[in-house]
């Protein structure tokens, strides 16, 4: 596999790199040792501009070619979950039920590791936006960055991404053209009715069997709502109600997430989603209180972007470990946002066996860092070649 030789030799200290920020998760927004970490490591490497406080904690710095030119960026996210580890590794997470459980610890290595290359050669023209973003996992930190106008600002003209995969084979890249991962929404629902004994139900309106057919009608969203082609998915997650054997609970409530990839599929899923909970609540006499929310968009790849990011990808990894046309996910990625605002492409990449994402016994695996930083320094030099 053809690693960059200058990145392969500096795998060491990426190594470090990954390993310190591993043990020092932070949740969200609250980045605040990561950022400084980060930051630290980019005015060593020597980049030419740092900007801080990008969506309260987010990074972005700059790199300028030998030339004039576009302006390029890539992005790493920086957040941990909030998960108690148990790889008994000697660099586990120092923070109470805090840990790196989805690899942007090495999302953030990889970008450092393209940075110091990047910045050692200049052999590019243009200009590399380097993107360090807080809450992916939750908050949408992606879309904060975008509103906060970073892309306008820096006149980023493309954008680019990438996910490790623990399972799929070391150093092998997926993506596609067009939707790669789905919207994600969610809904809470609310019944109200009247409690009372459990021994003169008649004298109750009752909201447990009011949950229990919302729950068996939702999945005729899928089944009878959709064409077979178009995917959706709808998930009751949680029910909760009741505190005793004997007791007829006053209020009840339960939550769905849903996934879809097209806005007309979208849409569909939630006004479905409202007549079958309205409907049975009518039905059985309770009353339905409905909290939907929309969350992060579908991960939908520029086709041109993401044929050109493949391409890449073969030049470290070979053509016969890229997959070019990959099977979509229904998982979502604050990727998104960035999509939405400029043309560009994400895209995955296995980092071997392993134990799955958000798992406590996941790890990153080091080796794989060089080969990220790689593709990254390589997109770099074809997109923006000097003349």
């Amino acid at each position: 596999m053809p690693v960059n030789n200058r990145i392969a030799a500096f795998a060491p200290e990426m190594k470090d790199w990954r390993r310190w920020l591993h043990r020092h998760p932070e949740l969200e927004f609250d980045l605040h040792e990561t950022s400084a970490f980060v930051a630290e490591r980019l005015r060593e490497i020597g980049v030419d501009e740092i900007h801080e406080g990008i969506a309260r904690t987010g990074i972005v710095a700059l790199i300028n070619g030998q030339a004039p030119g576009p302006t390029i960026a890539l992005r790493a996210d920086m957040d941990a979950l909030p998960i108690t580890e148990e790889t008994g590794a000697d660099h586990a997470s120092e923070a109470a039920g805090k840990m790196h459980a989805c690899g942007h610890d090495g999302h953030t290595t990889m970008l450092l590791g393209a940075a110091k290359y990047l910045t050692e050669t200049r052999k590019f023209c243009g200009r590399v936006l380097l993107m360090f973003q807080p809450a992916e996992e939750e908050g949408g930190g992606g879309q904060v960055m975008v509103r906060e106008g970073v892309l306008d600002r820096f006149e980023v003209e493309e954008v680019y991404g990438i996910h490790n995969a623990p399972g799929v084979g070391f150093g092998v890249f997926r993506t596609t053209p067009g939707p790669l991962m789905a919207a994600v929404d969610t809904a809470y629902v609310t019944l109200r009715g009247r409690g009372g004994h459990g021994a003169t139900p008649q004298d109750t309106i009752d909201p447990i069997p009011a949950i229990a057919a919302m729950v068996q009608g939702l999945q005729t969203i899928v089944s009878r709502n959709v064409a077979a082609q178009d995917e959706l998915v709808v998930s009751v997650t949680q029910i909760h109600a009741g505190s005793a054997n004997n007791i007829i609970p006053e209020t009840g409530w339960f939550c769905a997430t849903i996934r879809s990839f097209s806005p007309e599929i979208r849409d569909l899923a939630e006004e479905r989603f409202r007549a079958v909970v309205e409907g049975m609540a009518a039905s059985f006499g309770v009353e339905a209180e409905i909290d939907y929310e929309r969350g992060y968009p579908p991960t939908v790849n520029d086709p041109d972007c993401a044929a050109f990011a493949a391409s890449v990808a073969a030049d470290i990894s070979g053509k016969d470990a890229v997959d070019a046309h990959c099977a979509r996910e229904m998982g979502g990625e604050d990727f998104s946002y960035f999509l939405q605002a400029r043309p560009g492409a994400f895209l995955f990449m296995g980092t071997g066996p392993g134990a799955g994402l958000h798992h406590p016994a996941y790890d990153f695996n080091d080796e794989a860092a060089p080969v990220g930083a790689s593709f990254f320094a390589r997109l770099i030099e074809r997109r923006l070649p000097l003349r």
